[in-house]
């Protein structure tokens, strides 16, 4: 094992003897190669997630591509991709392709043969490079993420600040040994961080499909069914019996007059969670006093957008007293009714897609008068709340497997930063004849 020496860089520490420092600019350059005239009409994306990927794969919002392609920058295979305005959050990918990307990315390649491509790609890949960052940015926006999250990060780093880093340089030999070790690592995490994915996302389907079969259903799977005149629902119980949401539940509409409620409430895929109201996370009103003040198992259902997000779950039910914002519907119960039975159900329906053909307007949204006319398939009050109570042992042993996988994915990507960051930096290494640890 080489001695090591300090680098005199923060975030890069002690090094191998050996190891040298350079300027980024001495080491990769900048493609600044322009798409006029036309080289390429394959428009590439960029994100922390994917990379570098083709810009037709992209999925949800984002900046639309511009039709002129001229203004575009060209990159090539094996160039370095980095947003200038999100680089801080880790926004790098390595091109496979021929192709143009946005004005605001900034390209890099090797034209020598000290620096290997694959060993910077990881290097730019670590939370300290991205973390050394911070304070060479250009401004900042402010953007509120969906989960409501207020996002601080983008700021544009000028590529002359880049370029004037320094940045170890190992032997060439040995850079292409850590970055090959760190193809075949991170492949067998990726591999099992993928199939926990897919774990996940069948236990998710799993218990969608359970809610939606047991409310509409029931217990006892020996029980006559018949036609439900509900849509969705199917066939039902014949002893079940149709309603709507008005004639069980009224509309909430208790403000916060006088700051009477601090307990502050927010609706978030499915749930009602608890947010401190003075952590300033997220976009928040300078006021709470519009916010309606909601009761245990008062239902609360956000009926805006509904033509979007089609993942999100529209609606939670309160565990607590607290205040959640006017903006969504609350709905509590006026007649002999289990509120927990009544979520279930519209979680059915939520996930069987039913709100999507509903609303109106620029936002797609609903209102109160819509809410109640939903129908509602209820057997007797006490196989309501039989259904609930078992329903809540069961989703609550998925939501458990559920958050070990997590968990398990959360110790693995955290592993293989980590991982990465000793590799790049010398402090483990690999063995430069077999290309093994040592």
């Amino acid at each position: 094992m080489d001695k090591m020496k300090d680098s005199g860089i923060k975030w890069i520490g002690v090094i191998p003897e050996k190891w040298e420092l350079r300027r980024w600019k001495n080491i990769l350059k900048e493609r600044k190669e322009k798409n006029d005239p036309i080289v390429t009409d394959f428009i590439l994306s960029l994100s922390i997630e994917q990379g570098v990927f083709p810009y037709s794969e992209k999925k949800g919002g984002g900046n639309k591509a511009k039709d002129d392609l001229s203004a575009y920058k060209v990159a090539r295979p094996n160039d370095i991709v980095i947003n200038s305005m999100n680089i801080l959050a880790g926004a790098v990918g390595l091109s496979s392709w021929l192709g143009a990307v946005s004005p605001v990315y900034y390209t890099f390649y090797s034209d020598n043969d000290c620096a290997n491509i694959d060993y910077y790609y990881y290097l730019f890949q670590t939370k300290e490079f991205q973390k050394s960052l911070m304070g060479l940015g250009n401004g900042i926006l402010i953007k509120e993420s969906s989960n409501g999250k207020l996002n601080t990060i983008r700021m544009r780093i000028p590529s002359e600040k880049l370029n004037c880093l320094l940045l170890p340089i190992p032997p060439i030999n040995e850079q292409q040994q850590i970055a090959k070790f760190l193809d075949e690592k991170t492949a067998l995490i990726d591999g099992i961080i993928t199939d926990t994915k897919q774990t996940i996302e069948e236990l998710k389907s799993y218990k969608q499909s359970l809610i939606s079969e047991i409310v509409t259903k029931g217990l006892d799977s020996s029980e006559t069914l018949v036609p439900s005149g509900v849509e969705w629902i199917g066939d039902s119980p014949k002893e079940w019996n149709k309603f709507t949401i008005g004639q069980l539940f009224e509309q909430v509409r208790k403000k916060n007059t006088g700051m009477i409620e601090t307990n502050l409430l927010s609706l978030s895929y499915g749930r009602i969670k608890k947010r401190d109201i003075n952590s300033g996370d997220g976009l928040l009103p300078e006021s709470f006093e519009g916010y309606n003040i909601i009761e245990t198992d008062d239902i609360v259902l956000r009926m805006t957008d509904l033509q979007n997000d089609k993942k999100s779950l529209r609606q939670g039910i309160s565990e607590e007293r607290g205040i959640i914002t006017s903006a969504y519907i609350t709905i509590r119960a006026t007649k002999k009714v289990s509120s927990r039975f009544v979520y279930y159900q519209l979680f059915g329906f939520d996930v069987n897609k039913g709100y999507y053909g509903m609303g109106s307007g620029v936002r797609q949204s609903v209102n109160w008068n819509d809410v109640k006319k939903l129908p509602l398939m209820l057997p007797s009050f006490e196989l309501q709340n039989q259904i609930a109570d078992f329903l809540d042992r069961k989703t609550a042993q998925i939501d458990t497997l559920i958050t070990e996988k997590e968990n398990v994915i959360s110790e693995y990507e955290n592993y293989k930063k980590s991982m990465i960051y000793e590799y790049v930096t010398g402090k483990k290494r690999v063995d430069i004849d077999e290309g093994d640890l040592n």
